[in-house]
């Protein structure tokens, strides 16, 4: 799908799975360059994904009230950090469950202690060296542990399994105080992660240090945390620089801004410099703002020749051509574009 209209295919499945984003700003000619009209109805294009939408706006407003939704690279890095709150949620689980198990071994200890003095003494004698076997050894070692410890670590483990459970929730929520909570919380116990590795080196151990170093240096970098990269500040104008309206917007005004005397505009030639913006034309893919579905080309032949049923009629020039054999935009469904 990478390719096809330029849009990314990670907009497309969000927007599969929650709908588009339609938004008319008051801005008639921004309005203009979102929309369109069709044999059957007005469209506008999906702030996620950039493509074009039977029906009215799903909302109406200034330019700077739309919806800020995520797309392009914070789209990406949403389903990472989220990705990283599921994990979080099964390290809770897993330590749920061995708070219970320690919990219920307390309550059994007892019981647990008779069965081994009555079972034990028997296999013994036959000749079975089982105070040998490992497993047999950390047992006793489990029911020679106090009452109170064990306490004491369904308390650190029920304690731990809600710190995990938080912590996925607001990296799932995508907030920003979940992702300091989170690099917080696991830079905390990588030191004790160090000394189990130290001790001796497991499979579980190493993937599970690898996890916690990628979450906590991937966080710090991507969501430029405790300043970093230009802090908060930084990570805002970064994400609302890929919105579709300001993309748009930014356009916009490339095509209109009057060329600077002495010196062609960056990117044109002296052919293209002097071309007056038409409405609801889009930019060319070489001036285009670093975008995958700002551009519609302009197509300049009849009308008549489209091969899309619902194209217009009439013999004047395509402004949005909608035919597949133009060069222009192409919905899935077949709609033509057009501006009378």
């Amino acid at each position: 799908m990478p390719g096809r209209h330029g849009v990314n295919r990670w907009e497309l499945r969000t927007c599969a799975r929650r709908g588009h984003v339609t938004y008319a700003p008051d801005d008639e000619t921004l309005a203009h360059r979102l929309s369109g009209l069709t044999g059957l109805g007005e469209v506008w294009r999906c702030l996620r994904c950039g493509e074009f939408t039977l029906g009215a706006p799903h909302g109406r407003g200034p330019a700077d009230d739309a919806p800020m939704v995520l797309r392009g690279k914070a789209l990406r890095q949403a389903i990472i950090v989220r990705a990283l709150a599921v994990e979080r949620w099964l390290r809770a689980v897993l330590i749920g469950l061995a708070a219970w198990a320690v919990w219920k071994f307390r309550g059994a200890q007892g019981s647990i202690q008779a069965a081994l003095d009555r079972d034990l003494p028997p296999v013994r004698a036959s000749g079975f060296k089982v105070d040998q076997m490992t497993a047999v050894q950390e047992l006793e070692k489990a029911l020679a542990t106090k009452p109170s410890t064990l306490t004491l670590l369904v308390v650190i483990l029920s304690a731990y399994a809600v710190l995990e459970l938080v912590e996925g929730i607001g990296l799932w929520l995508l907030k920003r105080w979940g992702e300091y909570f989170a690099v917080v919380a696991t830079a905390i116990f990588l030191p004790l992660e160090i000394h189990d590795l130290i001790k001796g080196v497991t499979l579980t151990r190493t993937v599970t240090f690898a996890i916690n170093v990628a979450a906590v240096v991937y966080l710090l970098v991507s969501k430029r945390l405790f300043g970093l990269r230009g802090g908060r500040k930084a990570y805002d104008a970064e994400w609302r620089g890929e919105q579709l309206l300001d993309i748009e917007r930014a356009a916009d005004h490339d095509l209109t801004a009057p060329p600077q005397p002495g010196r062609e505009p960056s990117g044109q030639s002296a052919s293209t410099a002097t071309t007056p913006a038409v409405r609801g034309a889009q930019p060319t893919r070489k001036n285009a703002p670093r975008s995958r579905t700002s551009v519609v080309r302009r197509c300049d032949k009849p009308v008549s020749q489209f091969e899309n049923a619902f194209a217009r009629t009439d013999t004047s020039s395509c402004r949005q051509a909608a035919c597949r054999g133009h060069g222009g935009w192409s919905p899935k469904d077949g709609i033509g574009v057009g501006r009378n």
